[in-house]
């Protein structure tokens, strides 16, 4: 397996697939890189290099007690790119994934970005506070660390049900993608998975949109049950310079595993990566 060692020792585990233009894809919580392998493979066979990294503490990667924040995670992934010399690199993040591109963006700027995909992305500010009344209350992310810390296991399978929509009439939603996600959930640690739902959830990340200096496409689902499109893309869409946003109609947090709207976001994707 392939992995790049950190200035703090920690292994961040990444596979890279195909040859050509680099697209770098992030993972959401709690997952790791192989949600993201029909992307991968749609990149490669497309004539692009296709790399997705686990996110420490998830997957394969080192499993750290302390460093589970935004700005780790943005170190990381510049860690990577860097390791790898990669350059003219279209960012893709989903989720969580979205924050740590962004926060990537602020710190380390765009001299190896051409390109940025934010797919159901945490950006701006998840939380609910005064000045961002449309986040979402504390208590519903207390209730996340409550379910990790009581039985993890079950928490994981019974957040499927939002994730994908499977909870919504005539959804497209298989059993496949409930255990696939649970088996990924599953690789990560507690102690990522408690840090990284304070890092996903807490950060503010609008001074490092207003840093985006790169065409960058916004792709979000208006059924999105996990992180609520008001709160997220729209403002993240007015706040990056030169953003396009593609509003989804139905469609749940993990469009890019469900049929259907996998589709549609892989000829999304393609277009944008040629534009």
């Amino acid at each position: 397996m392939s992995f790049v060692r950190t200035r703090d020792g920690a292994q961040i585990y990444y596979k890279d697939w195909g040859v050509g233009p680099p697209v770098v894809f992030s993972h959401g919580w709690p997952l790791q890189a192989d949600v993201w392998d029909d992307q991968l493979n749609l990149v490669a066979e497309n004539g692009y290099r296709g790399i997705a990294h686990d996110r420490r503490g998830h997957g394969r990667s080192t499993q750290t007690w302390h460093g589970n924040n935004m700005d780790t995670y943005a170190d990381d992934l510049a860690e990577v790119i860097e390791e790898l010399d990669l350059r003219d690199v279209t960012l893709v993040g989903h989720s969580t994934g979205g924050g740590e591109v962004t926060r990537y963006l602020g710190r380390h700027g765009s001299a190896r970005v051409s390109r940025l995909v934010l797919l159901g992305a945490v950006p701006p500010l998840m939380l609910k506070t005064p000045a961002n009344p449309e986040g979402t209350p504390i208590d519903v992310f207390d209730q996340i660390r409550e379910g990790i810390r009581k039985e993890r296991s079950q928490f994981y399978l019974d957040l499927t049900e939002t994730f994908f929509g499977a909870n919504r009439p005539d959804n497209e939603v298989t059993d496949g993608n409930r255990y696939a996600f649970w088996l990924m959930a599953m690789q990560l640690g507690v102690r990522g998975a408690l840090d990284c739902v304070a890092a996903f959830s807490e950060t503010d990340f609008t001074e490092d949109l207003r840093r985006v200096d790169v065409p960058t496409l916004v792709v979000h689902g208006d059924d999105d049950q996990i992180v609520p499109i008001d709160a997220s893309a729209r403002k993240s869409a007015e706040i990056i310079p030169d953003a396009t946003l593609h509003v989804y109609e139905g469609a749940p947090h993990g469009l890019a595993s469900v049929p259907g709207f996998k589709e549609r976001f892989h000829e999304d994707l393609l277009v944008f990566l040629k534009h």
